[in-house]
């Protein structure tokens, strides 16, 4: 039987049948080689669809969960056409409309490049995220203690015209995102200039059209009711702060008719509770959806803080060694020796509610603990610092940034990246915990506030409270878990070796 190049590969192979180009297979990178190796295991494969659910559950909860119609029609007047308006849209916060167009223009611009480009497009896609979110919040503080507080009559006068605010948001936008840019000036990113320009688009865009917020109103279905108004609401037509506390904890399954004693055909009558709802009569199957964000972010960006810290002092150490090494070794044994829970418990204790946010949250977990970080990191950077290619780049003159980060760092990048997806389950734990315990963000969605109502004050137990946001939690960090040890076993060189 006759076996060309461009047919399948036999399963063994001869010395000459290799020289002569019969089942030799194409190279593979180290990365593809390593997913290649996950995507083979059912576990990391199904872990990775559970995650994929959850970050497209963060992007698109305001769309899919929102107690705010999609569609208001309010009849006119006099005469007058029937006006069409639409609240989910005007309620959008900043970080929703952030979300939403990296959600809607971001994935088809990384998916329709075909898979040999979605790294690399994936990669200027989250870069965009991060600088624009940077350059977002610095636009919240501009508005909130410069265009406040301290601005002038004029301002303030011109503050109420529908441009001023993506005027504002932009100018703010043309300054931030350069500074963000030159302050991750050591990231290796190739076409930086895209990743400014779709940074500046983004916090225009978000920061101008949450410039000035509504307050939140959720009386719909009373103007149903004295038919004022037509609504046509989205999925699931319940927002994660709207509450009836007539509905405190009631069953899934639940109808607002059932529930409030309306009538079958009265206006809301058929929105249905399918999760149930919690202790201030908020929907259960909303909160998952919203906490979604919360879970999604907490880990990343806490993880994120960790890794700049970690990587940066233990990429120090590692290169010099001496004193800097045994200095940053010290330091590392002062933070290993500080328990992230109990610090996240006095923070909340100590602080004040309008502190106690995800920001801080965030900022805790990521500054603390950046110590296992540092020390991979390290142990890599005392491998590499005596390798032909560092000591060529230093005897070309590369400067210590280019040498630290752009030619040691790729190459001893791996075992931080296992280890990062240990440490975003572990950030999801410790957020959850605390919004158990009652010291979690104040109004903000989360999975442990929801399992804390699961039992009352007089020891009612109810299921649903507990089972719904436990499965989200077990599934979600089991998820992480699985991956990182399915990658820390594809990069493992004993087992790459064994399958060759």
């Amino acid at each position: 039987m006759t076996t060309n190049a461009t047919s399948s590969a036999p399963q063994s192979v001869s010395g000459v049948q290799l020289a002569q180009g019969i089942g030799v297979q194409e190279a593979q990178g180290f990365w593809a080689d390593a997913w290649g190796q996950v995507l083979k295991r059912t576990g990391a494969v199904m872990a990775l669809c559970w995650l994929l659910l959850v970050l497209v559950m963060a992007i698109f909860a305001p769309v899919l969960a929102n107690g705010h119609p999609l569609l208001l029609r309010t009849p006119g007047v006099n005469g007058a056409p029937e006006q069409v308006s639409s609240p989910l849209l005007l309620n959008l916060s900043p970080i929703d409309v952030h979300l939403l167009l990296v959600g809607f223009i971001g994935v088809p611009y990384m998916l329709l490049g075909g898979l040999s480009r979605l790294g690399k497009r994936a990669g200027r896609v989250v870069a965009s995220v991060v600088v624009g979110g940077l350059a977002l919040i610095a636009i919240s503080f501009i508005e909130d203690h410069v265009l406040g507080t301290s601005a002038s009559d004029w301002i303030r006068s011109i503050r109420r015209e529908s441009w001023f605010p993506f005027v504002a948001s932009g100018l703010c936008a043309v300054l931030v995102v350069p500074a963000v840019l030159a302050l991750f000036a050591v990231v290796p990113w190739k076409r930086k200039w895209q990743v400014g320009i779709a940074a500046i688009v983004l916090a225009t865009v978000s920061g101008g059209w949450g410039w000035s917020q509504p307050l939140q109103k959720f009386d719909y279905i009373t103007r149903e009711g004295a038919a004022e108004s037509r609504a046509t609401y989205t999925i699931i037509p319940f927002s994660a702060p709207q509450r009836f506390s007539e509905l405190d904890r009631a069953r899934p399954g639940t109808t607002l008719g059932k529930g409030l004693g309306l009538a079958p055909d009265a206006p809301g009558a058929s929105h249905a509770f399918l999760f149930g709802s919690d202790a201030l009569g908020q929907d259960v199957l909303t909160h998952l959806i919203h906490g979604c964000r919360l879970a999604v972010s907490i880990g990343l960006v806490s993880t994120g803080i960790s890794l700049l810290i970690g990587v940066t002092l233990g990429a120090i150490a590692g290169y010099f060694g001496g004193w800097a090494d045994i200095l940053i070794q010290r330091l590392i044994e002062i933070f290993m020796a500080v328990p992230v829970l109990f610090l996240l418990i006095v923070a909340a204790g100590v602080l004040p509610p309008e502190l106690r946010n995800v920001y801080v949250t965030m900022a805790i977990i990521g500054l603390v603990s950046w110590t296992g970080v540092a020390r991979f990191t390290r142990a890599e950077f005392f491998r590499l610092r005596n390798q032909d290619f560092v000591q060529a780049a230093k005897a070309m003159g590369l400067p210590l940034r280019s040498i630290l980060f752009k030619h040691m760092l790729p190459n001893g990048v791996t075992p931080v990246l296992v280890d990062a997806s240990f440490a975003i389950a572990a950030a999801i734990l410790a957020e959850s915990t605390l919004s158990y315990l009652g010291l979690g963000p104040v109004d903000t969605a989360s999975w442990g506030k929801l399992l804390s109502s699961a039992m009352n004050a007089e020891g009612e137990f109810k299921w649903w409270l507990a089972v719904f946001p436990g499965v989200a939690i077990f599934l979600t960090v089991l998820s992480y878990n699985i991956l990182g040890e399915a990658l820390r076993d594809a990069i493992d060189p004993k087992l790459k070796k064994a399958r060759v």
